[in-house]
């Protein structure tokens, strides 16, 4: 008999139920072993090119048994049902569970583990610590250190989940609802228009899964606080910030850090400028 998992190079034909574990294999070299993906991702733009299997909280289970995977791979209590479904059909499933920025470095490292790629694993995470470094250090030499909501949806309100708001601290920002962050569910992170007038945030970025920002609804919500009187609310696609991986500590920090240096009138660090689309109010 032939295995199809050898003990020494880990599982050949993976299904990524969600975009970051997609982003990583790629970003490890590892990405011929995915045999099917989400239909939301979007990171890198050939990873489109595989089979897609699932949405977020959906699956079309027969769909990826017909692609024999040996293991697939989710993200959150969200993805349960789907979990489930495909444990009774007798597939390998791991679930992470990553919320915070130290907890997406611990998902690459077990990632890289997993298909036998320690090595560049360790070498990825120090990549994105060094850059995670050279913000932090620039955002420190900021003027001041703005207040900064993070809209996550807008009916019900929804503040920043924990690796954004810590993504804000780093970038050079002071989320206004921190004690929210452990949420993990997002019900737990809902607010009210009071309580964010009340807050008085100095920026508002929002970042909504799915539709386009509208600013107007927002200037509209609250207009007495700084943020909509001098004009700072900015809008940074989903699929940058809100994916726990390296979106999130590459492109999603970056474009935080842009926003806030032009907040405060400070300069962004030296060659980590975002690389994708950015607010036009930026530009």
């Amino acid at each position: 008999m032939t295995l199809r998992w050898s003990r020494s190079d880990g599982p050949r034909r993976i299904v990524c139920l969600t975009e970051e574990t997609t982003e990583t294999l790629y970003l490890l070299g590892e990405s011929e072993r995915i045999a099917g993906i989400s239909g939301f991702t979007c990171r890198p733009k050939e990873a489109r090119e595989k089979p897609k299997v699932s949405a977020f909280t959906s699956a079309k289970i027969d769909k990826i048994l017909g692609l024999r995977p040996d293991l697939a791979i989710g993200f959150s209590d969200l993805q349960a049902a789907i979990a489930q479904d495909l444990i009774k059909a007798g597939i390998n499933v791991l679930v992470f569970n990553q919320r915070s920025v130290s907890e997406i470095f611990d998902m690459i490292a077990m990632l890289s583990r997993i298909v036998a790629a320690e090595a560049k694993g360790l070498d990825l995470i120090a990549q994105l610590e060094g850059d995670l470094s050279l913000i932090e250090k620039a955002a420190a030499r900021f003027p001041y250190r703005p207040r900064v909501f993070f809209e996550e949806w807008p009916d019900p309100l929804i503040s920043g989940i924990r690796w954004v708001d810590e993504l804000i601290e780093l970038a050079g920002g002071e989320p206004v609802f921190p004690q929210f962050r452990e949420q993990q569910a997002a019900t737990g992170r809902i607010i009210t228009a009071e309580q964010l007038a009340a807050a008085n945030p100095d920026v508002v970025i929002a970042s909504w899964c799915g539709p386009k920002v509208n600013k107007q609804d927002i200037r509209r919500r609250t207009p007495e606080v700084p943020a909509v009187r001098n004009n700072h609310v900015y809008e940074i696609k989903s699929t940058y910030i809100l994916q726990p991986g390296p979106a999130s500590l590459t492109e999603g920090v970056r474009q935080v850090h842009a926003i806030l240096a032009h907040v405060t009138g400070g300069e962004a660090a030296n060659g980590l400028a975002p690389q994708e689309k950015i607010d036009p109010d930026l530009a």
